[in-house]
C-alpha cells in the first residue's frame, strides 16, 4: 500500500508519535523524516512558505493536502479508518468526549508539562516562580487524570480512541522525567492506565519500551558569588518556623529521598534513621464528616483540593491523605510530618483545617509507626481500610 502522506518532523518526539501510532493501529503507511532537525529545518524559507508559523510536526497527504499540529494530524489520519474504526467514537457523544480530552491534553496539560520540564532540560530559561506555578499545575492535572481513570480501561467507551493516543503521548515526558517510583505510586490509577496503553501493539511498534523515570529531573545549581552573598542583608523570615533552631534532619532531603526511592522499605528506613523529634512532629489527620462522603471519585477530588489549598505550608509539612473504603462508604485518613512541635499556622489558617481532626502521633509506638509506613506507601495491612486513592503533600 502506498503511503497516505508524509509526517515531517523529528521522529523521536512525543508529538510525532501520535500520528504514527494511529497509522500503525489502522494499518496504513506514512512516510517519516528521521533526519529532520528541529529548530533548523523548520526555519528554512522553504518550510516557512508552506507552514508560516513554523510548527512541527507537519503533514502532507499524497494528494497535496497539508496540516500542522500533532493532534490535528493524528485526528485526520484516524478519519481514514472509515466506519470500521472506533478511533473517533461511535456516537456523537463519544466524539464530543474524545475532543474534550484532546483539548484538555493540548491546552491545559501539555503547557504545564512543558513549563515544568523545559527549564530542567535547558530548552527554556529557569524562571523560578513560573516554573513553580507550572509544576503545581502539572501535579493538579496529573491528579485529575488519576481520578478520571479510576474505573476506566480506555478514556472513552470500551475501545481505544484517538483520545487515548493523544493523552498517552502527552504523558510520556511525565513518566520519563518526573514520576519516579513514589510518584507512580501516588498516581497509581493513571500509572496502570499509562502502562496498559504503551503495551498496546500500535504503541509498542512506535515507542518500543518506555523507560520509566528513576530519578526526577533536577535543575543545574547556579554558580554562587560568595562575596556578594555575604554582603547581602539577611531576609526577614516569612514564618515563625524559620526562627526555630536548625533541625538535624533537612526536610528537603527527606522529600527528595522519598520521591526517588520506594516508600517501603527504603524511604521509611531513611526517615526512621534521620528523624529529628526535636525539630519535627507527626500528626494523624482524620476528616470529621466521613458520613457525608459519597463516591471515591468525589472524595479523591476533595482530597486534591485540600492539598492544593495547603500551598502555604509546603515548605513546612509533608504528608499523605488517603481515600479509604468504597463508594458511599469511605473516609479520608492520613499522617503528616510538620516542622516544629505544633500544627503550624500555615495549616491552621487554611480553609479546610476546621474540617479535620489533627492529633499528635507517637511515631515510636509500633502500631502508629506501622500506620505511618503504610500510609506513606499507600498500601499495607496497617491501613484501617482498603486504599482507593489519595494525595501526597510534598
Amino acid at each position: 500500500m502506498a503511503p497516505i502522506g508524509k509526517l515531517i518532523g523529528p521522529t523521536a518526539n512525543f508529538r510525532n508519535y501520535k500520528a504514527r501510532i494511529v497509522a500503525k493501529h489502522l494499518g496504513v503507511d506514512i512516510e517519516t523524516t528521521p533526519q529532520f532537525k528541529l529548530g533548523i529545518d523548520n526555519k528554512t524559507p522553504e518550510y516557512l512558505v508552506k507552514y508560516p508559523v513554523g510548527k512541527v510536526p507537519a503533514f502532507e497527504s499524497a494528494d497535496g493536502f497539508s496540516l500542522t499540529d500533532s493532534s490535528v494530524i493524528a485526528y485526520y489520519i484516524a478519519s481514514k479508518g472509515g466506519n470500521n474504526s472506533s478511533l473517533l467514537g461511535q456516537t456523537p457523544e463519544e466524539t464530543a468526549e474524545i475532543l474534550q480530552f484532546i483539548m484538555f491534553a493540548e491546552s491545559d496539560f501539555t503547557p504545564a508539562a512543558l513549563g515544568t520540564f523545559s527549564p530542567l532540560l535547558g530548552s527554556m530559561p529557569m524562571i523560578k516562580p513560573a516554573h513553580q506555578q507550572a509544576e503545581q499545575q502539572l501535579d493538579r492535572f496529573l491528579d485529575a487524570l488519576n481520578t478520571l481513570v479510576v474505573d476506566r480501561t480506555f478514556l472513552v467507551g470500551e475501545r481505544l480512541t484517538i483520545a487515548d493516543v493523544v493523552v498517552t503521548c502527552d504523558l510520556i515526558m511525565s513518566y520519563k522525567f518526573y514520576l519516579e517510583e513514589a510518584g507512580r505510586t501516588q498516581y497509581h490509577n493513571l500509572t496502570r492506565y499509562f502502562k496498559a496503553m504503551v503495551a498496546q501493539p500500535a504503541f509498542k511498534a512506535v515507542l518500543g519500551d518506555v523507560e520509566l523515570c528513576k530519578e526526577r529531573l533536577k535543575p543545574a545549581a547556579p554558580a554562587v558569588d560568595e562575596t556578594e552573598e555575604e554582603a547581602a542583608p539577611a531576609a526577614n523570615p516569612k514564618s515563625k518556623l524559620d526562627l526555630l533552631p536548625k533541625p538535624k534532619m533537612i526536610f528537603d532531603e527527606w522529600k527528595r529521598f522519598y520521591l526517588n526511592n520506594t516508600a517501603k522499605p527504603d524511604a521509611m528506613n531513611w526517615l526512621w534513621k534521620h528523624f529529628d523529634d526535636e525539630g519535627y512532629s507527626f500528626w494523624k489527620v482524620e476528616y470529621k464528616y466521613n458520613n457525608e462522603l459519597t463516591s471515591c471519585f468525589m472524595t479523591n477530588n476533595l482530597v486534591a483540593g485540600v492539598c492544593n489549598r495547603l500551598e502555604r505550608a509546603q515548605k513546612y509539612a509533608f504528608g499523605c491523605l488517603l481515600t479509604l473504603g468504597k463508594d458511599n462508604d469511605n473516609m479520608i485518613w492520613g499522617y503528616f510530618i510538620v516542622r516544629g512541635l505544633e500544627v503550624p499556622e500555615e495549616i491552621i489558617e487554611s480553609a479546610d483545617y476546621e474540617s479535620f481532626d489533627w492529633s499528635p502521633a507517637d511515631y515510636k509506638d509500633p502500631k502508629t509507626r506501622a500506620e505511618i509506613e503504610d500510609c506513606f506507601a499507600g498500601e499495607g495491612p496497617a491501613l484501617p481500610r482498603e486504599c482507593n486513592g489519595g494525595r501526597i503533600f510534598k
